[in-house]
């Protein structure tokens, strides 16, 4: 995650993807969870072209 994600803000979350690593804006899955930069996130829900809804991973 390059930024806090939270109620009313959109993030930017780098993903791995086809050999590679791509931008998606990133909303939190659960509306009031802020996760801030640098998280480790799972993406939830993918929704094209490039928005993904992510929660905090439990490490």
């Amino acid at each position: 995650m390059t930024g806090r994600i939270g109620p009313g803000l959109v993030g930017e979350v780098m993903v791995p993807i086809r050999g590679g690593v791509e931008a998606f804006y990133a909303h939190p899955a659960i509306p009031e969870e802020e996760i801030p930069p640098g998280a480790i996130v799972v993406v939830v829900e993918y929704s094209p072209p490039r928005t993904i809804y992510v929660a905090r991973a439990i490490v």
